[in-house]
């Protein structure tokens, strides 16, 4: 009877510890929800009747059209690379995901470089062709030219995980198909993309929650979203009540895109009969058909990697002389403390959480499982207004405590860095999270079971046992959200100290600021990091799987 009072004791413990967590996570939400039913000032009264209407088309038909083009790109490639054989397909398989390396800021100040009036294709038609062009063709800088830079960037999230299932399917469904005399694109259509409907929605969300967190690629092009226009009127006019009307309203637009989700999903499941499934085995295709295939794969891989860092790689020898001083070197190193101590955080939290929800089968645990993984949705900068408030408010609480014991009150947390890193937990929480859970869902519960009948503490079981059983996991999810984090622009520019800058940030301000040579070697190092860890996950590991 000692010993299961004992066991409870211990399993409330990760219970109470993950319920502080999941509080911590939803506080910054909590404290929108509730100032977005606060009194409204006249500059919210203003915005809801002149400007709300074009914020919230501008962001629709840049949601609709990004989410239209990335699902044909990326579905279409999975597709290609799963079900057919052409010249190159190996490398394309791995390489066109490597564009996830670039972030979608980068490509949009890149693009505008390339097709602007100094850029390298106007002037090879002046100087070459002695063409004049019109300088409308080449404007880069509006909703399309944002939707195209979306596009790019973003459907290798459809791509990896419409892949990943196609090569899971059964290959007799294809053969079945071209028995009764389908051809390839009817069976894609009619056979394939029905079935494959719930992945290519899941990475369509993706896709969409990225483009609502978006500052860098519509502020630079000068777009009107929900993002760019909490940075308004907070920075531009000081009014944080009118950010938390803008947020708020991005929070209910945000429950709208998980709504639809569901309901875009349907209740459909498919399912195998036997458990002899073979997997698809490619197509040699012949002729003009691979060299189509190949022409298509090339095409979309020049556009999102080769074409833009070719021309960063170019800037980066025009400048880097000027650019790589003491000042860069303070920002990797700022970039790399704030990324890893970050990360670090995650995956400790994460692995608490996990571990209390895979021993659980409560409907607590349940509840607490879904919130960190929903965390991932709300826009960063949503998570910044929240943040900003709750440190102002513990700023305040330290400021009268200080005075009570008659100390010098000062302004501590609201200006450390400390509230960076607060954020970037909430903010990618669910990618660590996700990581480790998956990982422990490998491993299952019967080492841990065994190591408890023993006579071993939860606890020590925990560090001796479960721990090392993930290590793979645990890895995994520290740098992928690294990566993240490495790249993540509103969150930093919103809550960065003062004189405290980072790669991103910093890319971001010589881009803004008319200096996109200067941008590209911060951008570089960017893709370099996020590529390579790309590389690992998807070649190395792809392997060793296989093996």
């Amino acid at each position: 009877m000692k010993r299961v009072t004992k066991a409870k004791r211990r399993v409330n413990i990760w219970a109470i510890l993950s319920f502080l967590f999941i509080i911590i996570i939803l506080l910054p939400n909590l404290v929108i929800a509730v100032n977005f039913f606060a009194p409204a000032s006249e500059n919210w009264e203003h915005i809801k009747k002149y400007l709300l209407v074009d914020i919230l088309s501008n962001t629709a038909i840049i949601l609709f059209f990004t989410a239209i083009a990335t699902t044909l790109i990326g579905t279409s490639l999975a597709w290609l690379v799963t079900a057919y054989q052409f010249p190159l397909r190996n490398f394309f398989k791995w390489g066109l995901i490597l564009p996830l390396a670039v972030p979608p800021f980068i490509g949009a100040y890149t693009y505008h470089g390339i097709v602007n009036y100094t850029g390298v294709i106007q002037s090879t038609l002046r100087n070459q062709f002695a063409i004049d062009v019109d300088q409308k063709y080449f404007n880069i800088m509006s909703i399309e030219g944002s939707i195209f830079i979306f596009t790019l960037f973003l459907y290798p999230y459809i791509y990896v995980i419409t892949k990943s299932f196609f090569e899971q399917q059964s290959a007799s469904m294809v053969e079945n198909a071209r028995l009764l005399g389908a051809n390839s694109f009817e069976i894609f259509f009619r056979v394939i993309f029905p079935i494959a409907r719930a992945a290519i929605i899941g990475g369509v969300t993706i896709v969409m929650l990225e483009v609502v967190n978006d500052y860098g690629v519509v502020k630079y092009f000068g777009v009107q979203t929900f993002i760019t226009s909490i940075f308004q009127t907070w920075f531009a006019m000081g009014d944080i009540d009118s950010a938390f009307k803008i947020a708020g309203t991005l929070m209910i637009f945000v429950i709208f895109i998980l709504l639809l989700e569901n309901i875009l999903r349907g209740r459909k499941r498919f399912s195998y009969s036997t458990t002899k499934v073979r997997p698809i085995q490619p197509k040699r295709l012949e002729g003009g058909k691979k060299w189509l295939a190949f022409t298509y794969s090339f095409t979309i891989f020049s556009l999102a990697l080769a074409i833009p860092l070719l021309q960063l790689i170019y800037w980066a020898i025009m400048t880097y002389d000027k650019i790589l001083t003491a000042e860069f070197y303070t920002l990797v190193k700022n970039s790399f403390f704030v990324a890893a101590i970050a990360s670090l955080i995650i995956v400790i939290v994460a692995l608490i959480i996990a571990n209390y929800t895979r021993l659980s089968q409560s409907v607590f645990s349940k509840i607490i499982s879904r919130i960190t993984v929903l965390g991932y949705s709300i826009p960063g900068a949503i998570i910044a207004v929240g943040i900003i408030t709750i440190f102002i408010f513990l700023d305040e609480v330290m400021y009268t405590m200080l005075q009570i014991v008659d100390q010098t009150p000062a302004v501590v947390l609201r200006t450390s860095i400390v509230m960076l890193i607060s954020a970037y937990v909430i903010r990618f929480l669910a990618i660590g999270y996700n990581s480790i859970e998956s990982g422990f869902e490998k491993v299952g519960n019967t080492f841990t079971e065994a190591s408890t009948m023993l006579g071993v503490s939860q606890t020590k079981t925990f560090f001796k046992v479960d721990i090392p059983l993930v290590k793979g996991a645990i890895v995994s999810g520290f740098i992928l959200v690294f990566v993240d984090i490495l790249k993540e622009l509103p969150l930093t520019m919103l809550l960065q100290p003062f004189n405290f800058s980072t790669l991103a940030t910093k890319a971001f301000q010589y881009a803004n600021d008319e200096m996109v040579s200067e941008a590209a070697s911060a951008s570089l190092l960017i893709i370099l990091i996020s590529g390579i860890c790309i590389f690992f996950f998807h070649k190395v590991l792809d392997k060793g799987e296989q093996g």
